[in-house]
């Protein structure tokens, strides 16, 4: 118990933060960005707004769980599945921290390839999603409190009451829609760390095909920022896990969560929650597999 509480609180101090930036930036999304603007970019089924959502993302400095809040926000905003699903694995999976860690501790190799693959993945997972029958999200008619005309519409509030609706938004409206999994998601990632005795095991048994699965079922069940992941992936190959097998926890980790897995069915469903981990799962082990035979 005393094991678990203690990593509970480890992943409450890194995640807090990062879901506060996350629901923060939902709400000044919300407020500020025009609903036909996500209209005109993300929520068409065509190659710019897919483009548009992956650059977005490795752009954005937040995980997996500060990502949540933010495509859900474009999800009530009207953008179609393509944009999203490539926004949930580009935001997560890169970073400019993420990127210069991994060239000190693993090289430029590990680098360059990452960077492209994260692209590849966003990419080819927003053409493919835009071909599932998606029911968008029905953007109501929104009425300015103030003057009760539609929005959007040139009508000038101080800032003060913009920044007081984004707060609302952010801490208020988003914890409540997704809040409950979130907090679940990370007990579950607790409890897997608390009870998975992994180091002499990794150590003497990870080799081979063996290697990868162990990187899929790590990386698809635990919680690993994109920056946290370098680290951990460079023992796992100085103790003998093979580069194509962290390559692949690099790419998995990262992009998902139990929080993840619980937003996505809770908002999407459960076709589209099987079609985003058995993507990740598929291409984070070819993927892997490619790196490890170019080296």
């Amino acid at each position: 118990m005393n094991n678990f509480i203690l990593h509970l609180k480890h992943y409450l101090f890194e995640i807090i933060p990062a879901l506060v930036f996350g629901f923060f930036l939902s709400g000044l999304i919300y407020e500020f960005l025009p609903t036909s603007w996500v209209k005109k970019n993300l929520g068409k089924g065509n190659f710019k707004s897919i483009f548009y959502a992956t650059v977005t993302g490795t752009i954005l400095p937040i995980c997996c769980w500060g990502a949540l809040p933010v495509a859900v926000g474009f999800y009530k905003k009207g953008s179609k599945l393509g944009p999203l699903l490539a926004f949930l694995v580009a935001t997560p999976a890169t970073s400019v921290s993420a990127l210069l860690v991994t060239y000190k501790l693993l090289g430029l190799k590990f680098t360059i390839f990452i960077f492209f693959a994260v692209i590849f993945m966003g990419m080819l997972i927003g053409i493919i999603g835009n071909c599932f029958p998606f029911r968008q999200k029905e953007v109501n008619q929104e009425f300015c409190p103030h003057c009760n005309e539609v929005l959007p519409h040139i009508h000038k509030r101080n800032f003060l009451k913009r920044m007081t609706s984004v707060l609302k938004f952010s801490f208020f409206d988003m914890p409540k829609e997704i809040g409950l999994e979130i907090l679940l998601g990370i007990a579950l990632a607790a409890v897997v760390a608390s009870f998975l005795p992994l180091g002499i095991w990794i150590r003497n048994n990870l080799k081979g095909l063996f290697g990868y699965l162990f990187a899929l079922i790590f990386g698809l069940i635990m919680y690993i920022c994109s920056t946290a992941t370098v680290p951990l992936v460079d023992a796992f190959i100085k103790q003998g896990l093979d580069p194509g097998a962290g390559m692949t926890l690099l790419l998995i980790g990262p992009i998902t969560s139990f929080g993840t897995i619980l937003v996505l069915k809770k908002e999407f469903g459960i076709k589209i929650l099987l079609f985003y981990l058995g993507f990740i799962s598929f291409f984070g082990l070819i993927l892997g597999y490619i790196f490890s035979y170019l080296l």
